[in-house]
Protein backbone atom coordinates (compact mmCIF):
# COMPACT_ATOMS: atom_id res chain seq x y z
CA UNK A 1 0.00 0.00 0.00
CA UNK A 2 1.10 3.88 -0.45
CA UNK A 3 2.59 5.88 1.77
CA UNK A 4 -0.52 7.28 3.56
CA UNK A 5 -1.47 10.93 2.46
CA UNK A 6 -1.22 12.24 6.00
CA UNK A 7 0.70 10.92 9.19
CA UNK A 8 0.14 12.54 12.43
CA UNK A 9 2.16 10.99 15.40
CA UNK A 10 2.15 11.40 18.85
CA UNK A 11 0.38 14.82 18.32
CA UNK A 12 0.12 16.32 22.13
CA UNK A 13 -1.55 19.93 22.80
CA UNK A 14 -2.29 20.89 26.73
CA UNK A 15 -3.93 23.85 27.54
CA UNK A 16 -3.00 24.06 31.45
CA UNK A 17 -3.00 20.27 33.14
CA UNK A 18 -5.72 19.04 30.45
CA UNK A 19 -4.56 17.25 27.58
CA UNK A 20 -6.38 18.17 24.75
CA UNK A 21 -4.40 16.21 22.54
CA UNK A 22 -2.76 12.94 24.02
CA UNK A 23 -0.17 11.54 22.13
CA UNK A 24 -2.63 10.84 19.24
CA UNK A 25 -1.30 9.04 16.06
CA UNK A 26 -3.35 8.97 12.65
CA UNK A 27 -3.01 8.02 9.61
CA UNK A 28 -4.77 9.39 6.40
CA UNK A 29 -4.19 7.70 2.72
CA UNK A 30 -5.11 9.59 -0.71
CA UNK A 31 -8.68 9.43 -1.70
CA UNK A 32 -9.96 7.99 1.61
CA UNK A 33 -12.58 9.21 4.38
CA UNK A 34 -11.59 8.86 7.78
CA UNK A 35 -13.86 10.01 10.43
CA UNK A 36 -12.72 11.42 13.94
CA UNK A 37 -15.76 11.12 16.48
CA UNK A 38 -15.96 11.17 20.12
CA UNK A 39 -18.05 12.73 22.66
CA UNK A 40 -17.48 16.60 23.40
CA UNK A 41 -14.62 17.57 24.37
CA UNK A 42 -12.45 14.99 23.02
CA UNK A 43 -9.94 17.33 21.58
CA UNK A 44 -11.48 16.70 17.75
CA UNK A 45 -11.58 20.38 16.65
CA UNK A 46 -8.51 20.69 18.44
CA UNK A 47 -6.78 18.05 16.33
CA UNK A 48 -8.13 19.48 13.09
CA UNK A 49 -6.66 22.65 14.28
CA UNK A 50 -3.26 21.22 14.55
CA UNK A 51 -3.50 19.40 11.27
CA UNK A 52 -4.57 22.82 9.26
CA UNK A 53 -1.43 25.22 11.25
CA UNK A 54 -4.06 27.22 13.15
CA UNK A 55 -2.57 25.35 16.24
CA UNK A 56 0.55 24.29 17.30
CA UNK A 57 1.35 21.16 19.07
CA UNK A 58 3.45 21.07 22.10
CA UNK A 59 4.61 17.53 21.11
CA UNK A 60 4.66 15.02 17.99
CA UNK A 61 4.59 15.46 14.44
CA UNK A 62 2.57 16.29 11.37
CA UNK A 63 3.59 14.76 7.90
CA UNK A 64 1.76 15.64 4.49
CA UNK A 65 2.54 14.33 1.49
CA UNK A 66 6.31 13.27 2.72
CA UNK A 67 6.81 16.31 3.81
CA UNK A 68 7.42 17.54 7.80
CA UNK A 69 4.81 20.52 8.18
CA UNK A 70 4.67 20.83 12.31
CA UNK A 71 5.86 23.73 12.28
CA UNK A 72 4.10 25.19 8.83
CA UNK A 73 1.60 28.24 9.53
CA UNK A 74 -1.58 27.67 8.09
CA UNK A 75 -1.35 29.45 4.83
CA UNK A 76 1.44 27.53 3.75
CA UNK A 77 -0.28 24.33 4.33
CA UNK A 78 -3.09 25.92 2.42
CA UNK A 79 -1.36 26.06 -0.64
CA UNK A 80 0.43 22.56 0.28
CA UNK A 81 -2.91 21.16 -0.35
CA UNK A 82 -4.75 21.29 3.10
CA UNK A 83 -8.19 22.82 2.95
CA UNK A 84 -10.72 22.80 6.14
CA UNK A 85 -14.35 24.04 6.85
CA UNK A 86 -15.52 25.15 10.55
CA UNK A 87 -18.51 24.10 12.57
CA UNK A 88 -19.62 27.75 12.50
CA UNK A 89 -19.89 28.87 8.71
CA UNK A 90 -17.50 31.55 7.14
CA UNK A 91 -18.71 33.56 4.30
CA UNK A 92 -19.05 37.24 3.37
CA UNK A 93 -23.09 37.61 3.66
CA UNK A 94 -23.16 40.29 1.45
CA UNK A 95 -20.98 39.08 -1.07
CA UNK A 96 -22.86 36.21 -3.66
CA UNK A 97 -21.97 32.64 -3.43
CA UNK A 98 -20.02 32.88 -6.60
CA UNK A 99 -17.92 36.37 -5.39
CA UNK A 100 -17.38 33.80 -2.23
CA UNK A 101 -15.98 31.79 -3.92
CA UNK A 102 -13.83 33.68 -6.43
CA UNK A 103 -12.61 35.39 -4.05
CA UNK A 104 -11.53 31.56 -2.28
CA UNK A 105 -10.05 31.37 -6.09
CA UNK A 106 -8.16 34.62 -5.58
CA UNK A 107 -6.42 33.55 -1.99
CA UNK A 108 -4.92 30.24 -4.06
CA UNK A 109 -3.67 32.48 -6.63
CA UNK A 110 -2.13 34.69 -4.66
CA UNK A 111 -3.70 37.47 -5.37
CA UNK A 112 -4.23 39.97 -2.86
CA UNK A 113 -7.39 41.24 -1.24
CA UNK A 114 -7.31 44.96 -2.38
CA UNK A 115 -8.02 44.08 -5.65
CA UNK A 116 -11.87 41.66 -4.61
CA UNK A 117 -13.22 43.76 -7.24
CA UNK A 118 -11.75 41.27 -9.65
CA UNK A 119 -13.63 39.14 -8.74
CA UNK A 120 -16.68 40.80 -10.54
CA UNK A 121 -15.28 40.85 -13.96
CA UNK A 122 -11.97 38.58 -14.13
CA UNK A 123 -12.67 35.08 -16.04
CA UNK A 124 -9.59 33.50 -14.29
CA UNK A 125 -11.52 33.58 -10.87
CA UNK A 126 -15.27 33.17 -11.63
CA UNK A 127 -14.85 30.00 -14.32
CA UNK A 128 -13.07 28.03 -11.68
CA UNK A 129 -15.51 29.39 -8.56
CA UNK A 130 -18.50 28.40 -11.03
CA UNK A 131 -16.98 24.78 -10.91
CA UNK A 132 -16.42 24.92 -7.59
CA UNK A 133 -20.46 25.81 -6.88
CA UNK A 134 -21.73 23.25 -9.07
CA UNK A 135 -19.58 20.39 -7.52
CA UNK A 136 -21.50 21.31 -4.38
CA UNK A 137 -25.03 21.83 -6.67
CA UNK A 138 -25.17 25.41 -6.22
CA UNK A 139 -24.42 26.34 -9.46
CA UNK A 140 -28.15 27.43 -10.12
CA UNK A 141 -27.71 29.88 -6.64
CA UNK A 142 -24.63 31.33 -8.27
CA UNK A 143 -25.78 35.26 -8.14
CA UNK A 144 -27.47 34.82 -4.78
CA UNK A 145 -25.86 36.82 -1.57
CA UNK A 146 -24.85 34.17 0.52
CA UNK A 147 -26.25 35.40 4.03
CA UNK A 148 -29.49 35.07 1.90
CA UNK A 149 -28.65 30.92 0.94
CA UNK A 150 -30.88 28.90 3.69
CA UNK A 151 -28.56 27.16 6.03
CA UNK A 152 -27.97 23.56 4.14
CA UNK A 153 -27.09 25.83 1.28
CA UNK A 154 -24.37 27.86 3.32
CA UNK A 155 -22.75 24.88 4.59
CA UNK A 156 -22.06 23.72 1.32
CA UNK A 157 -21.07 26.70 0.13
CA UNK A 158 -18.34 26.41 2.67
CA UNK A 159 -17.24 23.07 0.75
CA UNK A 160 -17.05 25.06 -2.25
CA UNK A 161 -15.34 27.30 -1.23
CA UNK A 162 -12.81 24.82 0.66
CA UNK A 163 -12.52 22.46 -2.94
CA UNK A 164 -11.74 26.34 -5.04
CA UNK A 165 -8.30 25.68 -3.07
CA UNK A 166 -8.16 22.71 -5.15
CA UNK A 167 -7.00 20.61 -1.90
CA UNK A 168 -5.60 16.75 -1.37
CA UNK A 169 -7.40 16.87 2.11
CA UNK A 170 -10.36 18.47 3.03
CA UNK A 171 -10.48 18.76 6.82
CA UNK A 172 -14.64 18.94 7.63
CA UNK A 173 -15.40 20.25 11.38
CA UNK A 174 -19.10 19.33 11.64
CA UNK A 175 -20.24 19.86 8.18
CA UNK A 176 -23.82 18.89 9.24
CA UNK A 177 -24.12 20.63 12.48
CA UNK A 178 -27.37 22.38 12.42
CA UNK A 179 -28.90 21.18 10.12
CA UNK A 180 -32.32 18.75 9.69
CA UNK A 181 -33.22 15.87 7.91
CA UNK A 182 -33.26 16.97 4.73
CA UNK A 183 -30.32 18.96 4.65
CA UNK A 184 -28.21 16.43 6.13
CA UNK A 185 -29.36 14.29 3.36
CA UNK A 186 -28.16 16.49 0.84
CA UNK A 187 -24.67 17.11 2.57
CA UNK A 188 -23.93 13.24 3.12
CA UNK A 189 -25.18 12.69 -0.61
CA UNK A 190 -22.45 15.82 -1.82
CA UNK A 191 -19.60 14.12 0.31
CA UNK A 192 -20.42 10.48 -1.46
CA UNK A 193 -19.69 12.38 -4.49
CA UNK A 194 -16.49 13.54 -3.01
CA UNK A 195 -15.31 10.27 -2.23
CA UNK A 196 -12.38 8.78 -3.93
CA UNK A 197 -11.70 12.34 -5.50
CA UNK A 198 -10.41 13.99 -2.25
CA UNK A 199 -9.26 13.06 0.96
CA UNK A 200 -11.82 13.77 3.91
CA UNK A 201 -11.22 14.05 7.57
CA UNK A 202 -14.33 13.93 9.00
CA UNK A 203 -15.33 15.02 12.62
CA UNK A 204 -18.83 14.81 12.73
CA UNK A 205 -21.79 13.73 15.67
CA UNK A 206 -23.85 12.32 12.99
CA UNK A 207 -23.44 8.09 13.45
CA UNK A 208 -25.64 7.50 10.54
CA UNK A 209 -23.05 9.77 8.44
CA UNK A 210 -20.49 8.97 9.83
CA UNK A 211 -20.61 5.06 9.51
CA UNK A 212 -22.22 5.46 5.55
CA UNK A 213 -19.83 8.00 4.40
CA UNK A 214 -16.26 6.65 6.26
CA UNK A 215 -14.08 4.45 5.06
CA UNK A 216 -12.36 4.30 8.50
CA UNK A 217 -12.81 5.49 11.63
CA UNK A 218 -10.48 6.86 14.88
CA UNK A 219 -12.20 7.24 18.43
CA UNK A 220 -11.07 10.44 20.34
CA UNK A 221 -12.37 10.07 24.27
CA UNK A 222 -10.46 12.59 25.98
CA UNK A 223 -7.49 13.41 23.88
CA UNK A 224 -6.76 9.81 23.23
CA UNK A 225 -7.42 7.22 20.40
CA UNK A 226 -8.80 4.28 21.71
CA UNK A 227 -9.59 2.65 18.72
CA UNK A 228 -9.03 2.76 15.02
CA UNK A 229 -10.46 0.66 11.78
CA UNK A 230 -12.97 -0.17 9.55
CA UNK A 231 -16.71 1.04 10.44
CA UNK A 232 -17.68 -2.52 11.22
CA UNK A 233 -14.62 -2.75 13.31
CA UNK A 234 -14.76 0.23 15.10
CA UNK A 235 -18.84 -0.71 15.72
CA UNK A 236 -17.82 -3.86 17.44
CA UNK A 237 -15.50 -2.70 19.48
CA UNK A 238 -16.29 -3.49 23.37
CA UNK A 239 -14.22 -0.49 24.54
CA UNK A 240 -15.64 2.26 22.47
CA UNK A 241 -19.30 1.15 22.90
CA UNK A 242 -18.53 1.63 26.29
CA UNK A 243 -17.01 4.93 25.91
CA UNK A 244 -18.80 6.65 23.50
CA UNK A 245 -21.54 4.58 21.39
CA UNK A 246 -23.12 2.91 24.40
CA UNK A 247 -26.54 1.17 23.24
CA UNK A 248 -26.46 3.29 20.22
CA UNK A 249 -24.35 1.17 18.69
Amino acid sequence: MAEPLLIVSGVTKRFGGIAASDGVDLAIHAGECHAVIGPNGAGKTTLIAEISGELRPDAGRIVFDGADITRQPAPRRARSGLARSFQVTCLIPSFTALENASLAIQARQGHSFRFWREVHTDPSLREPARAALARVGLDGRAHVPAGALAHGEQRALEIALALALEPRLLLLDEPMAGMGPVDAARMIALLEGLKGTVAMLLVEHDMDAVFRLADRISVLVYGKVIASGRPEEVRADAEVRRAYLGEAA
